[in-house]
């Protein structure tokens, strides 16, 4: 029982962990300004390109962090 909780705990804290960092990604594209960058006649174009690139770059960023915690917590098992 107590391995199911760690891992459902460890599936929220990677989820909440992939949101903040989507979110962040996307605040810091948002004062970019592609629209005018890329002078596209829609700009929703613009903002769907805004997401996805978000989308991609806090996936790789929460990713790194992810594993960052993983490799902390394998060190600690292995040396204490």
């Amino acid at each position: 029982m107590e391995a199911t909780m760690t891992l459902g705990v460890s599936a929220i804290i990677n989820i909440c962990i992939s949101l903040v960092c989507i979110v962040f990604a996307w605040r810091v594209l948002w004062n970019v300004k592609l629209e005018k960058w890329l002078r596209v006649p829609n700009p929703s174009q613009a903002r769907a390109l805004l997401i996805l690139l978000s989308v991609a770059i806090g996936h790789q960023v929460a990713r790194f962090l992810i594993d960052y915690l993983d490799w902390s917590r394998l060190i600690g098992q292995t040396l204490f």
